[in-house]
């Protein structure tokens, strides 16, 4: 380029950032999405776990059983905390603000990127056991969909003990079928009680369309949030179907593994934090990663502080809570697919 060009001519900085990093997560968007509010010191479901064996049939002056038959316990689970800082030094942000043409705020761009870099941790840690990072981590399905092999212990109590608590695990062998996903969706079914969603890996996805015959092949646009037809920042995730629910892929989901999941008995518990603002999550001036067009996932933000050792301005964003299930039962998954 020659001087006469670089001379006279302004260099025009395009407005809004593309995100070239991050991509996208089924799970974390469709649970933070519509999570519930936590309310009291933890969550604490009472759960039946036996049926009450006394009674039966009778004739004239037969003796009733009259023993008391204890049919339920509880599952308890405590708050966890994530947190990820945003730090500006006021030197970049004095030449930003001094700029009456730019392009976006550094600040608000700092929050907006920092908190989807932590929607994408969080992501992460929503597939695996909760014992990352000596156990601070958020729950994840390899705990909650589990028979006891990764978590033997579910919301305090012991699985060996309270089997109803264990889900329905089943190595694949290798291969994935259609007879395989039709015995998992029945051992996690009864009634109209069914699985809603089935989460897999690109690669398990692309094997199980491989199944299907290609008049069944109908990809159909799945809502990040639940039960949001139709409502703004409900941008949809492409799914295949089976028995009437959707199966998606999701680029955090544990290799080879296949879940489905009863989203009925599935949630995150979002604790507020004290003294923190609300993230403005949906941010518009961010493109190029699935977590830009969800709003509501309940992160919030410290407020500036100003260090006294350093020139920068220092926030930090926070999510508390828990992902759960009060019925892990209803969710199950095949394991170690590789092929068809």
């Amino acid at each position: 380029m020659s001087d006469r060009v670089s001379t006279s001519t302004n260099t025009k900085l395009q407005a809004g950032l593309v995100d070239t990093v991050l991509n996208s997560s089924v799970l974390v968007g469709r649970m933070l999405t519509s999570a519930a509010k936590w309310e009291g010191e933890k969550i604490r479901q009472p759960i039946k776990v036996t049926k009450n064996t006394q009674g039966g049939s009778f004739s004239g002056l037969d003796t009733f059983g009259t023993a008391a038959v204890d049919t339920r316990l509880n599952i308890e689970f405590p708050a966890k905390f994530f947190e990820k800082p945003v730090v500006i030094p006021l030197t970049e942000l004095s030449l930003n603000q001094a700029d009456p043409q730019r392009p976006f705020s550094l600040m608000s761009a700092e929050v907006k990127s920092t908190a989807q870099d932590m929607a994408d941790d969080i992501a992460t840690a929503f597939y695996g056991d909760g014992t990352g990072n000596s156990s601070k981590d958020f729950l994840g399905l390899e705990a909650i969909v589990d028979n006891g092999t990764n978590a033997a212990t579910y919301g305090t109590q012991t699985r060996a003990t309270s089997t109803t608590l264990n889900s329905t695990v089943t190595a694949s062998g290798g291969s994935l079928s259609l007879a395989k996903m039709a015995t998992l969706y029945n051992a996690v079914s009864s009634g109209a009680v069914k699985t809603s969603l089935g989460l897999t890996t690109e690669t398990v996805f692309s094997l199980y369309e491989q199944l299907l015959q290609p008049q069944e092949r109908i990809m159909k646009d799945v809502s990040v949030m639940r039960n949001a037809k139709g409502l703004f920042g409900s941008t949809g995730f492409t799914g295949l179907a089976y028995k009437g629910f959707p199966i998606l892929s999701d680029e955090k989901c544990t290799s080879g593994v296949l879940y489905f999941v009863n989203e009925d008995f599935l949630e995150f518990r979002a604790l507020p934090m004290a003294k923190t603002t609300p993230v403005p999550y949906r941010a518009m001036d961010i493109e190029g990663n699935d977590y830009t067009n969800v709003e509501g996932f309940g992160f919030s933000f410290s407020d500036w502080i100003i260090p006294s050792n350093q020139a920068s301005v220092i926030g930090h964003i926070y999510l508390g809570g828990e992902l759960w299930s009060s019925n892990p039962k209803r969710h199950g998954k095949l394991t170690g697919i590789t092929s068809v």
